[in-house]
């Protein structure tokens, strides 16, 4: 069973370059499949390129999902990540 949560990106610039990096290098420490979900698509939260490929912007509402041994801390890691603004605000 996967874990996942919703949030919405709520950084003025979006998830760009350096947030994106950040966001992969976070979800590949965890052995879990990770993916986001927005815009009807679902990407692989640890490509870079497919993260920069969805065009997240500001409040864009996207889904975590993780499943494997650690999803739930995945999920929760990631979540507040994304709430925290990835710390640029």
């Amino acid at each position: 069973m996967a874990a996942s949560a919703k949030t919405t990106i709520e950084n003025k610039t979006g998830i760009h370059a350096r947030p994106a990096s950040v966001f992969v290098q976070t979800a590949s420490k965890f052995k879990s499949k990770v993916q986001i979900k927005a815009k009807g698509k679902t990407v692989d939260a640890k490509s870079i390129l497919m993260i920069m490929s969805m065009g997240l912007t500001k409040g864009t509402e996207i889904e975590l999902v993780a499943e494997g041994p650690d999803e739930a801390d995945a999920v929760a890691t990631l979540k507040k990540l994304v709430d925290d603004k990835f710390g640029e605000e």
